[in-house]
């Protein structure tokens, strides 16, 4: 299948609060001035959009996810393992994974690589019985994720930085037992753990600065107990530019696998939305989906 094979976009219109939707127009005028042949679907869910991925793989077309990353992991996990390819045109709030891949975060600039991109084998993450493409995580952040989930107010990638300190506010300490590749050990208290195919989540912010897409490894990382005001004025300023992992309390492991445990309930959250309950055993899936990417 070749990077100008006929495109089906499938459009979850209220990503991004309506942002996906309303720039529909503007990249199928995009599209027609590339010459790129083209249809529309519009998704009612993301077990919709998996449906409308292995259709286009049937019709031998490019699944184009516009939305937000959790229709780019969802798209990306019906492509699993097979020669479909997989597009990608940012449409929600934090567009990390065509951050970290280079496209344009403006879905219309970003028509330019559904023309010209070449395709690139990328790896997936899997946790339980569902992939994304970003970074799983737990415990502080799963409180962080759902508030963001839940606020109107704020719009855009702003909401993240917003849902954390509401987060803050009533955190307690968690304690994780962590086991890597079936064998290794590791237990903290603390904040969280992530596990992480890419480097961003939360509309920029580089959880972990040293993953790669295409490595067959997660970056396990970990953020064990400071106080609250530390985590506030030193953690979180840091994460945006991946330099947190400098600190003394943040732990990076490497692992093909890794089970995560608590000491109480956890939503696992990946590429915004909930994922998997803990316990929960996550891995990496090498080379697993045909992704357009830049030249």
């Amino acid at each position: 299948m070749s990077a100008r094979a006929p495109l089906l976009l499938i459009v979850n219109p209220s990503a991004g609060g309506g942002r996906a939707g309303a720039a529909l127009p503007d990249v199928q005028d995009a599209l027609r001035q590339h010459d790129m042949e083209h249809r529309v679907e519009t998704t009612r869910d993301l077990d919709h959009a998996r449906q409308l991925a292995a259709d286009a793989l049937e019709a031998g077309e490019t699944a184009v996810a516009f939305g937000g990353d959790g229709l780019v992991g969802a798209v990306a996990g019906a492509l699993k393992g097979t020669d479909g390819v997989l597009g990608v045109l940012p449409g929600g709030r934090g567009n990390d994974f065509a951050r970290v891949l280079g496209i344009p975060l403006e879905p219309v600039a970003a028509c330019q690589v559904l023309s010209t991109g070449v395709i690139r084998s990328l790896d997936l993450g899997q946790a339980g019985a569902d992939t994304f493409v970003g970074i799983a995580s737990c415990g502080f952040d799963s409180e962080a994720n759902r508030v963001a989930n839940q606020t109107r107010l704020i719009r855009g990638n702003l909401v993240y930085a917003y849902a954390a300190i509401r987060a803050l506010l009533a955190w307690k300490s968690a304690r994780f037992e962590l086991i890597l590749d079936g064998e290794r050990e590791f237990v903290l208290s603390g904040y969280s753990v992530g596990a992480c195919n890419s480097k961003a989540y939360g509309g920029g912010m580089y959880a972990a600065p040293g993953a790669e897409l295409d490595d067959g490894l997660l970056d396990i990382v970990t953020c064990a107990d400071m106080p609250k005001r530390r985590f506030l004025t030193k953690m979180l300023p840091r994460v945006f530019k991946g330099t947190h992992v400098e600190l003394p309390e943040v732990t990076v492991l490497r692992a093909r696998t890794v089970s995560i445990a608590a000491d109480r309930p956890f939503t696992v959250y990946a590429d915004g939305d909930p994922i998997a309950e803990l316990p929960v055993t996550v891995s990496a899936l090498p080379a697993a989906v045909r992704v357009l990417v830049p030249q």
